[in-house]
């Protein structure tokens, strides 16, 4: 008796060896097991007895049944891409929405896919005829966002709205970043939409007035006529706290009806963490999203985090625990220097942080033209630098007009003296070239070299040279 091993290989699979046992057949014992066939794949292994009454039978049989086995092999290895196909198909069906989280490679497929298969719906993104605006600024903390935002919450015809995510974000804490994406987009979806009562899902036993909005108390719309008679919204200027506050808080109701008067709708935020997120928003007819995406020189961002540390630990630690199930995020997660928990995890989420700008950068890159038309980049640096200009062609994309009150308004405000307040989320006048490279003197070598580290390829796209500091 002799066996004889024929290894099978299929590609991404394991091994699978056929073992066929032969021996010859006595005249007396013809129907006695002579051909043993074993399947073996990993550890287990079946044993096949064949019977012969003849040796051409036999040599027959014998090239049938490895012909079986090579099919049924074959079948075992298919059977796990037939289920992963018709899982994804599944989810093609039932509707681009289902998918929650878009991730960067699923959108760029997608698009590919749109700007292939079905140019006509391209066409149709593309030139839309739209009554109302709806615009999200696209943000990240302390890139100067609330700077750029107020510069709409001062325009006549824009409806307001400053970080309405924050509700949701304190509710459902200590929750990942990651998961709450969806519910993120769901939001804005309603708030868009002018329905406010999505707002009572975070709002606990509270009452949802205008009091309940966050930043209610600087809003223009909120502190202005017909809601409450400390402003008027047509005047330009910054609305002072402590006289909003004297304002009577009105129903949600009063709101929502206030909302749909107005042509353009700005919702200004810093928890959407990936681009891909807001893509059905952007694909939804009814809302024909506009993104403003506002981006920083990475080390001018990190300096102003670590001076907010303490306000920012809370929401540090939830972008981080969104990434936890990476080994390179469990590092960052926990610090290894206890004594100065908060800056190392302020410090450690901006590694995440210029990760999602360059996943941003590349999805923009990879989408069709009706996507490109409906998003426009700025960077803080030029906002403050040149702000009658950059504020020309913010407003252009809004379709609003540039009033002189508000060219004044964008100069002074970036003509200040110093470099912040006390309070770091207070908008105020500052002197914009302080603010620009205040990160300078207030970083040291390391620090610089970590960030220019980690935000390289970000750097590198958005235009910001290294310093290239050396540590002596």
């Amino acid at each position: 008796m002799r066996d004889s091993h024929q290894p099978i290989l299929a590609q991404g699979a394991e091994l699978v060896t056929l073992r066929v046992r032969k021996k010859k057949i006595p005249p007396s014992k013809l129907y006695r097991c002579n051909l043993t066939v074993f399947i073996q794949v990993g550890e287990q292994f079946a044993e096949i007895c064949v019977t012969h009454s003849a040796e051409a039978m036999k040599r027959r049989l014998q090239k049938k049944y490895i012909i079986l086995i090579l099919g049924y092999s074959v079948a075992l290895l298919l059977i796990p891409y037939v289920l992963d196909y018709r899982s994804k198909s599944s989810h093609i069906k039932d509707g681009y929405q289902q998918q929650k989280c878009p991730d960067l490679e699923s959108t760029i497929a997608l698009w590919s896919s749109t700007r292939t298969g079905n140019s006509t719906e391209v066409e149709d993104y593309g030139n839309r005829s739209q009554s109302r605006t709806h615009i999200y600024l696209h943000a990240t903390w302390r890139t100067g966002s609330s700077f750029l935002g107020e510069l709409f919450n001062q325009h006549p015809d824009v409806f307001y709205l400053y970080e309405p995510m924050w509700n949701m974000w304190q509710a459902l804490y200590p929750g990942d970043a990651g998961s709450l994406q969806g519910a993120v987009r769901d939001m804005m979806n309603s708030l868009f939409r002018c329905d406010f009562s999505v707002l009572k899902l975070y709002a606990g036993s509270s009452n949802v007035s205008t009091s309940f909005i966050f930043g209610w108390k600087t809003n223009k719309v909120i502190c202005s006529e017909p809601l409450c008679k400390a402003y008027k919204k047509h005047e330009i200027g910054l609305v002072q706290g402590e006289v909003c506050s004297k304002c009577q808080p009105r129903d949600i109701k009063e709101l929502e009806k206030e909302c749909k008067k107005y042509p353009v709708m700005v919702i200004k935020d810093v928890r959407v963490l990936d681009l891909a997120v807001l893509v059905p928003l952007m694909r939804d007819p009814a809302i024909n999203l506009h993104i403003v995406q506002l981006f920083r020189d990475p080390r001018a961002v990190h300096n102003s985090r670590l001076k907010s540390k303490l306000a920012l630990v809370k929401e540090s630690i939830q972008v981080l625990r969104s990434k936890k199930q990476n080994d390179k995020y469990k590092r960052l997660l926990v610090p290894s220097n206890r004594v100065h928990r908060a800056e190392n995890y302020v410090s450690s989420a901006m590694e995440l942080i210029c990760d999602n700008w360059l996943n941003d950068m590349l999805l923009v890159m990879n989408a069709p033209p009706w996507v490109r038309r409906n998003y426009v980049q700025v960077k803080y640096e030029d906002l403050v630098l040149r702000p009658v200009d950059a504020l020309q062609r913010l407003f252009r994309f809004a379709n609003l007009t540039l009033s002189p009150a508000m060219e004044k308004f964008v100069v002074n405000m970036t003509h200040g003296q110093g470099y912040s307040s006390d309070k770091p989320f207070l908008i105020s006048s500052r002197d914009a070239k302080e603010a620009i490279y205040a990160w300078r003197e207030r970083l040291n070598v390391e620090q610089v070299n970590q960030v220019e580290a980690y935000c390289s390829e970000v750097m590198r796209q958005l235009g910001y040279q290294k310093r290239n500091m050396d540590k002596t």
